[in-house]
């Protein structure tokens, strides 16, 4: 069983984010997972944003997410972050989404994103490793084993 702290992201969705049916627009989704990403690194790595108006680049390789109830205009939602996996100069973030009633949290949804972090070198992009600010920030949201404590008689 794994444990995971997460960097959590609030969000009201607006009438424009709704489709003709009412519900929210899948890409919406996708476009929440970029918000709850750039205020992570705002808040905790603020030299690696600052990078990205220079010569760093994250560029996201690959994104899913899948739907498990819909969401309205009007709700809240919070997107629920935490790292899944890092490989060389990759990162996997992982995200659930989460319907906030007031009284108990509804998982509307769950995603992830793959980013591939390059550097554009002399007008071409060539692949780098994530950088040590980022790798840091990143470390408390792995994922952790819970560790089960036998029952003594």
């Amino acid at each position: 069983m794994w444990q995971r702290k997460t960097y959590n992201h609030r969000h009201r969705v607006m009438l424009e984010e709704t489709n003709l049916v009412g519900n929210v627009y899948f890409s919406n989704y996708f476009l929440w997972q970029g918000h709850c990403r750039e205020m992570f690194l705002t808040e905790h790595a603020p030299g690696v944003m600052a990078a990205l108006h220079d010569d760093l680049a994250l560029v996201t390789a690959a994104s899913r997410c899948d739907f498990f109830a819909e969401l309205f205009a009007g709700d809240e939602v919070e997107v629920r972050m935490s790292l899944g996996r890092r490989e060389p100069g990759r990162i996997t973030m992982l995200f659930d989404y989460y319907r906030m009633d007031g009284t108990a949290a509804q998982l509307a949804a769950r995603g992830e994103q793959t980013i591939a972090c390059m550097r554009r070198v002399r007008g071409v992009m060539e692949p780098t490793e994530v950088p040590e600010e980022l790798t840091t920030a990143l470390r408390p949201y792995e994922r952790e084993p819970i560790l089960a404590v036998a029952k003594r008689d």
